[in-house]
């Protein structure tokens, strides 16, 4: 989807804390938005990546909002991530800034890997309020090859519904051990399987489909689920 010359893009920044300092968002708003996505990169990338670029633009279409941002780590631009802690820290007050830039929207937090887990864990540890569910793309729920579900013992105390979309090829998330997630958890798990599609949501070129076809029809299944959360 292009931007229309009536969707706003607003680049900014937030403080994520007084040792760690400011780092860099963007509110991409379609017009008539009817829901605000708080959208985390996945740990190797950063707010600008093409894949964060692609999945923004594919939900605006839909009329989804989003607030990208960057961690310290990846504003910075060095190697490695910052601690848990860090992490947390600027998942909240992502968070808080995105509400402040797009009020009175039904606001949902998430991320590609590595942010829709950290979302998660913010919600679960009692961190962020008043949101309507949480959105998470490619969950990491093991390292590849290692298959267990550690990374989702604190799903229990998440009291928000929680959408998961992953590839049947993603290496990071078995898919019968994350069905076995999303059947446990006491709260409202829903899984969407995207069919060929890896953890970064690329797919084989002989399905004849594109990472981009990938990145619509995820858009399309975020926005269906919001607007049933919103309509509670």
């Amino acid at each position: 989807m292009g931007k229309g010359e009536l969707t706003l893009e607003v680049d900014g920044s937030f403080a994520v804390s007084d040792e760690r300092g400011s780092v860099s968002s963007v509110l991409l708003r379609p017009p008539a938005a009817h829901a605000l996505l708080v959208l985390g990169h996945g740990a190797g990338t950063n707010a600008r990546h093409p894949f964060m670029e692609q999945l923004a633009e594919a939900l605006a279409g839909n009329g989804v909002a989003t607030f990208r941002f960057n961690y310290p780590y990846s504003e910075s631009g060095r190697g490695g991530m910052d601690g848990e802690r860090v992490r947390l820290a600027t998942v909240q007050a992502a968070v808080a800034a995105a509400k402040a830039s797009a009020a009175k929207l039904p606001t949902f937090a998430g991320g590609h890997s590595m942010s829709g887990r950290m979302a998660t864990l913010a919600v679960a540890r009692g961190m962020l309020g008043n949101l309507d569910g949480i959105v998470a793309y490619a969950f990491p729920l093991h390292q590849p090859g290692r298959p267990d579900t550690a990374r989702a013992g604190h799903l229990k105390d998440v009291d928000v519904p929680v959408l998961l979309l992953s590839g049947d090829r993603d290496r990071m998330a078995r898919l019968d051990l994350l069905r076995g997630v999303a059947v446990d958890a006491p709260a409202t798990v829903s899984l969407h399987v995207l069919e060929g599609a890896d953890h970064g949501f690329k797919v084989l070129k002989r399905s004849g489909r594109t990472p981009q076809d990938v990145l619509v029809g995820a858009a399309r299944v975020t926005t269906d689920w919001m607007a049933e959360q919103a309509n509670r």
